[in-house]
C-alpha cells in the first residue's frame, strides 16, 4: 500500500463526509446547538438535567430524548455540548452522546430491517443500558467538577407562577429548528422519496433531502427574522459559530485518518479474527467500530456484509453498539470540548460495556 493511495482514500472519505453530510446534519445540528445556548432558560435544563437532579429521573430522560434524534456520533456533539454548556449535568449530556447514535428510532428501524428484528432489540437493550451506566460513571469520576459547576449555575427558586417556562416564540423556532435536523434524515433514511415522482427529487434521493433541508430552514429562517430582534439572531449566529469553530476542523481531520484507516484493514482480518463469539472477537469488532466513523444507519448494510464473511452475531452487535456511538472523529471532538480526561473516560467505558455486552450476548441469545 503506498502513500498516494492511502492520501486518496482519505481524500475520498472526506469529500463523501463533506458532499453527504455537512449540509443536511451538521448545519442543521450547529444551528439547533447555538439556539440551545442562546435561547434555552438556564433554569429549565438545570432543573431537569442539571447536577442536583436525580439520577433516577434525569438519565431516563436523557435516553428517551436521545432516542428521537437521528444523528451520528459527530452531529449530535453540538446538542450535548449546547446543553452541557447551559447547565445540563454531565451524567446526561454523556447518556444523549451515546444514545442519539446508537439507538435512535431511525437506526433501530433499519437494522430490523436488514439484520432482523432479533439483533434491533439487542441493540436498543444494550444502547439504553449502555447509555445509563455511561451517566453513571460519568457523574461519579466527575462529582467534584460537578458539584464545582452546580454551586456556580444554582436555578433560580422556582416560584409559585406556573407561567410557560420557555416563549413560545422560542419554541417554535426550536422546533423548526430540531425539524430541519430530523425529516430529511428520517425520510432519507427510510427510502419514502421512493413513494414521490421520481421528478420530485431529480433522480436522486440526496436531492430530495436536500430540498426538504432547505425548505424548512427556509421557513426557520424566515421566522426567526420576523420574531427575534436583531440582538437575538446576532447572539444565536455568535453561538452557532462558536460549535462550529471548535467542531468542525477536528471531524474534518478524523474523517480523514479514518479513510486512511479503512484502507489499511484487509478483508482477511474480518474473517480470521471477528469470527465466533470470543472475548477477542467482541472487543476487536467493538475496537474497530468504535475507530471507525459511520453515518446514521450505515453501519447495518456494513455489519451484514461482515456477518456474511463469517462475523459472528455477537462481535456484530459490538460494532453496532461502537460504531455509530463513537468514531476517532467524535473522540477527537469530544476531546476539545469536554476535555481530554472526560473524553478518555467516555471511551474507555463504551468499548468496555459494548465489548462484555457483545460477548454475552453472543454466548446467550445466539448461541450456536
Amino acid at each position: 500500500m503506498n502513500i498516494p493511495d492511502l492520501l486518496a482514500s482519505g481524500l475520498e472519505a472526506l469529500v463523501d463526509y463533506v458532499g453527504y453530510h455537512v449540509l443536511t446534519c451538521l448545519v442543521p445540528a450547529f444551528l439547533l446547538a447555538g439556539a440551545i445556548v442562546a435561547f434555552l432558560p438556564r433554569d429549565v435544563i438545570i432543573r431537569y438535567l442539571g447536577s442536583e437532579t436525580r439520577k433516577r429521573v434525569s438519565l431516563p430522560l436523557a435516553s428517551v430524548a436521545g432516542m428521537f434524534v437521528a444523528a451520528c456520533s459527530c452531529t449530535v456533539i453540538p446538542i450535548a455540548s449546547g446543553l452541557y454548556r447551559k447547565g445540563g449535568s454531565i451524567g446526561p449530556a454523556f447518556v444523549i452522546l451515546w444514545v442519539t447514535p446508537a439507538a435512535n428510532i431511525l437506526a433501530l428501524t433499519y437494522t430490523g430491517a436488514v439484520l432482523g428484528f432479533d439483533m434491533a432489540a439487542a441493540r436498543l437493550a444494550a444502547a439504553m443500558l449502555t447509555g445509563v451506566i455511561v451517566g453513571l460513571v460519568m457523574s461519579t469520576v466527575f462529582r467534584k467538577d460537578e458539584n464545582a459547576r452546580g454551586a456556580r449555575a444554582r436555578p433560580a427558586p422556582r416560584s409559585s407562577n406556573t407561567g410557560v417556562v420557555i416563549e413560545r416564540r422560542i419554541l417554535v423556532l426550536l422546533a423548526l429548528l430540531a425539524l430541519s435536523l430530523l425529516i430529511p434524515n428520517y425520510l432519507g433514511g427510510l427510502s419514502l422519496h421512493k413513494l414521490l415522482p421520481e421528478q420530485a427529487y431529480l433522480g436522486n434521493p440526496y436531492v430530495f433531502k436536500v430540498e426538504l433541508f432547505l425548505a424548512i430552514l427556509a421557513v426557520a429562517v424566515y421566522y426567526a427574522f420576523r420574531r427575534l430582534s436583531s440582538d437575538e439572531v446576532n447572539i444565536w449566529l455568535r453561538e452557532t459559530w462558536w460549535f462550529v469553530r471548535q467542531i468542525l476542523p477536528l471531524l474534518l481531520a478524523g474523517v480523514f485518518v479514518v479513510g486512511v484507516i479503512g484502507r489499511l484493514i484487509p478483508r482477511e482480518f474480518v474473517e480470521t479474527y471477528l469470527g465466533g463469539s470470543s472475548l477477542t472477537s467482541s472487543f476487536l469488532a467493538t475496537l474497530i467500530g468504535a475507530v471507525s466513523y459511520f453515518a446514521t444507519m450505515t453501519e447495518a448494510p456494513f455489519v451484514k456484509t461482515l456477518i456474511t464473511l463469517g462475523m459472528g452475531k455477537g462481535p456484530a452487535l459490538g460494532l453496532l453498539l461502537a460504531g455509530p456511538g463513537e468514531s476517532l472523529p467524535n473522540w477527537l471532538a469530544i476531546s476539545r470540548v469536554f476535555g481530554l480526561r472526560k473524553a478518555a473516560v467516555y471511551v474507555a467505558t463504551t468499548i468496555a460495556i459494548s465489548t462484555i455486552t457483545a460477548y454475552i450476548a453472543g454466548n446467550t441469545i445466539w448461541r450456536q
